[in-house]
């Protein structure tokens, strides 16, 4: 599997910056920020999740797919 970017995804009008945070037990967090791409910050969420995995890859896999969910959907489920 192809590396995911550990920066700035443009997805349609918005841009999602994922993030992954190592824990105290070794594993890691995943967390995203979504903004529109053609405001000057006038919409910005970031997304902090509890659940953890096993490598930096995975939660940030994990955090790309949340940001999609988020960006494209019209009604984005509540995460």
């Amino acid at each position: 599997m192809p590396p995911i970017s550990k920066t700035a995804i443009s997805m349609g009008q918005y841009v999602v910056s994922p993030a992954t945070h190592p824990t105290d037990c070794g594993r890691f967090r995943a967390s995203f920020s979504v903004q529109r791409s053609q405001s000057n910050g006038g919409y910005c969420r970031v997304f902090r999740f509890d659940k953890t995995f096993a490598s930096p890859e995975i939660a940030r896999l994990f955090a790309v797919t949340q940001g999609w969910l988020q960006a494209c959907m019209s009604r984005p489920p509540v995460c």
